[in-house]
């Protein structure tokens, strides 16, 4: 089955790659309790912070986009990172719905 959605992400995706930009893909491997995306959900990040897609329904966005520079900055391939409600910036992040998330990061060759 064709995920539109997906695909107009990873087309936005390519046309970052062939304008020179580094690109980030962030999906939501697992979740647990409340959660505004599914396992799968996707997201992609260019070096500038432009984005497209979801991850969160905008509750960790900032978040995710701020890994996915450093990512880059950092110059590493992917990373996992999680965001839980026992985390003491869950209400700053707006995890304060009682739900976990966790998210990989990679960067797109």
């Amino acid at each position: 089955m064709k995920n539109s959605f997906d695909e107009k992400i990873l087309n936005e995706a390519n046309d970052w790659k062939n304008a020179k930009q580094k690109v980030v893909l962030a999906t939501v491997i697992q979740t647990w309790g409340s959660s505004p995306r599914a396992v799968g959900s996707r997201m992609i990040v260019n070096e500038n912070g432009d984005f497209s897609g979801s991850v969160s329904g905008g509750c960790v966005e900032t978040a995710v986009v701020r890994e996915c520079v450093n990512l880059i900055k950092e110059k590493k391939l992917f990373k996992k990172i999680e965001f839980k409600v026992s985390n003491e910036s869950a209400w700053e992040i707006g995890l304060a719905c009682g739900g976990e998330i966790a998210i990989f990061l990679e960067e797109i060759k």
